[in-house]
């Protein structure tokens, strides 16, 4: 199934996550060059999509089909057996008739006396054979390779599109995380301000003590969210440097793209039977057909053709009187034949197997054009989803500012009637924690924008149109 971490990529980067979090605890396998230019999200998708080792696994899969076809392709040639033996035996026979059995060579030679001699014997010969026609079953393997190929192909583009979008997703999770970051510790040198000017007015003996003591609890509060913010990016960046397959301290990124204005609306409407999974499941249904097409070509007469050229040499001679000649006779041949010959065979009796096969290979069938018509189904549910998402993070990117705006007014105003005594420090610092926020959701609102582009086009299966207007920006 194409990958549904999209949905959860336009919500605020603090709880958003594109990979399980237990692969951040793994070791990433360094590069052994260092990286000396910084990465944009363009670099980012580009190296992941090169060095991940899941697509490295899945293009290998897709070469090894490949092969398949070669091996279809060949069932269309002649076959040529070749075959050369030599040996050292005695020729006795006894005057016995043994049934058949595969472990005492019989004499062919006519009956003599028992006299333990041996002779050089040689048997060499070719065997041509070939299937002029079958009906049509050879060209429904071939096609069955063919599509199993095209399979194997689709479920690597599957592959390169989910790595590919998690590494841009991990891009923006690093990108918003470290907004964040900047944002709490603005917010620590807000409380730190603020907590020291109620110290001095306590010392003053202007304000009870009990506001100190809770100045500095909110201050503790601040501190604890940046390094929460803080760890939260590292972890991002681990996640990031896994899929880049680099060290995390090789990255260097270049965010300036994505922390400008939001990317303007774009129709990004595309077709979803171009989706890779919708085209492999496309390949395996009609992998499944064909497969079908081989078995109702099985029950049929199957016409061969034979050519064959031997030679034999015996060191024991049967004419007029068995003789041994002794020295080297028998080690090359000394009697040459051919044949040539047509046979037809027909499994007649194949029918009682074959009926039970073509009908669980018909219901195979059918199952692959019922999980199809399923990936279609889930993949314009996914686009419409993505849709929704990006619109909803347009809607919150155009409303941030108000909130920012309010929120730096109502900071203001309650400082300063604290100040005058009409506000108390719980109200100041209730100020500072919506100003906070406020300043949160406007640092992500943009990237949040950005993660439903990148959204709609992992659920359309294409990348593209999210690069190219990623590289537009100036």
């Amino acid at each position: 199934m194409p990958n549904l971490l999209f949905s959860t990529r336009v919500a605020l980067a603090v709880v958003a996550s594109s990979l399980p979090f237990g692969l951040l605890g793994q070791d990433t396998q360094a590069s052994s060059a260092a990286i000396h230019h910084p990465f944009t999200i363009a670099s980012a998708i580009e190296q992941a999509g090169t060095r991940y080792p899941a697509i490295l696994a899945a293009e290998a899969q897709r070469e090894a089909a490949r092969g398949a076809i070669g091996v279809a392709q060949a069932a269309y040639l002649p076959r040529a057996d070749m075959l050369w033996q030599l040996n050292r035996a005695t020729t006795n026979k006894a005057n016995l008739t043994p049934l058949g059995q595969s472990v005492v060579p019989i004499p062919t030679e006519p009956a003599r006396a028992t006299t333990g001699h041996s002779d050089w014997n040689t048997l060499t010969g070719v065997l041509f054979s070939w299937q002029p026609f079958d009906f049509g079953a050879r060209r429904a393997q071939l096609g069955a390779a063919r599509f199993g190929y095209e399979s194997a192909s689709h479920a690597a583009e599957l592959t390169k599109l989910d790595v590919q979008s998690a590494a841009a997703g991990a891009f923006l999770d690093v990108v918003a995380a470290r907004q964040i970051s900047i944002v709490q510790q603005a917010n620590v040198k807000r409380m730190e301000a603020f907590s020291r000017s109620i110290h001095v007015l306590v010392d003053n003996t202007l304000r009870p003590g009990a506001d100190a003591s809770q100045a500095d609890a909110q201050l503790a509060q601040a501190r604890t969210q940046l390094i929460q913010a803080q760890a939260q990016e590292k972890a991002r960046l681990e996640a990031l440097a896994n899929l880049l397959q680099v060290s995390s301290d090789q990255i260097e990124m270049d965010d300036s793209q994505l922390l400008k204005d939001a990317p303007p609306e774009r129709d990004q409407a595309g077709k979803i039977e171009g989706h890779p999974f919708v085209m492999q499941q496309t390949a395996v249904r009609d992998q499944a057909r064909e497969q079908l097409r081989l078995l109702n070509r099985s029950w049929v007469p199957n016409f061969s053709l034979f050519g064959s050229v031997s030679g034999l040499g015996a060191g024991l001679t049967s004419t007029p009187t068995p003789t041994f000649q002794g020295g080297s006779a028998g080690l090359v041949p000394q009697t040459y034949n051919w044949l040539a010959a047509v046979q037809v065979s027909f499994p007649a009796f194949q029918i009682f197997t074959l009926r039970p096969q073509q009908r669980a290979q018909a219901s195979i069938l059918t199952a692959s054009e019922a999980t199809r018509e399923r990936a279609l189904s889930d993949v314009s549910a996914q686009v419409k989803e993505a849709r929704a998402l990006l619109n909803g993070a347009r809607a919150v990117a155009q409303n941030t500012p108000v909130e920012l705006n309010a929120a730096r007014e109502s900071e203001q105003q309650q400082k300063a009637r604290y100040q005058s005594g009409l506000a108390t420090v719980i109200e100041v610092s209730a100020a500072e924690s919506a100003l906070a926020q406020a300043e949160g959701d406007e640092a992500v609102a943009r990237l949040n924008v950005w993660r439903g582009v990148l959204g709609v086009a992992e659920a359309e299966g294409d990348l593209q149109p999210f690069i190219q207007l990623v590289q537009s920006k100036p």
